[in-house]
């Protein structure tokens, strides 16, 4: 479960100094002959910086840029709901493979639940089984 755990919970990714605009600029000069040295003094950041900005947006305008943004955003997205389904999933399997009236199941079922969590989508299910508080 702390697969999914991690997967579910939110993880902060760092701003950026420079918007999408100014890296395709930064990478237009060095196009245009730039020397990459001067590059990174002019604008204060490092050659490895450089570099992977060119890995990562070479030969993109800002519009793809944007729109790769927003790809990206949306698979996090995606891959954030496949991870609430799938824990959903394997709690459900657990609790139907057990018998749920027992004492012993039900305690372990619940105790799981609180520490794991559950998500609100299955919480009546569990309920109708009997193994919800």
């Amino acid at each position: 479960m702390e697969f999914y755990r991690n997967l579910v919970e939110e993880v902060p990714v760092k701003k950026s100094r420079f918007s999408d605009s100014q890296i395709i600029a930064v990478l237009k000069q060095a196009e245009a002959g730039t020397p990459v040295p001067e590059l990174c003094r002019e604008h204060g950041i490092s050659a490895a910086t450089f570099y992977k900005w060119r890995s990562k947006y070479g030969g993109m305008e800002a519009s793809m840029v944007s729109r790769m943004k927003e790809l990206e955003e949306e698979n996090r997205r995606l891959k954030k709901m496949y991870a609430e389904a799938q824990m959903s999933t394997d709690i459900l399997k657990e609790a139907l493979g057990k018998n749920v009236w027992s004492a012993p199941c039900l305690q372990a079922t619940s105790s799981r639940v609180w520490r794991v969590g559950l998500p609100k989508c299955i919480r009546p299910t569990c309920g109708a089984l009997g193994s919800w508080p």
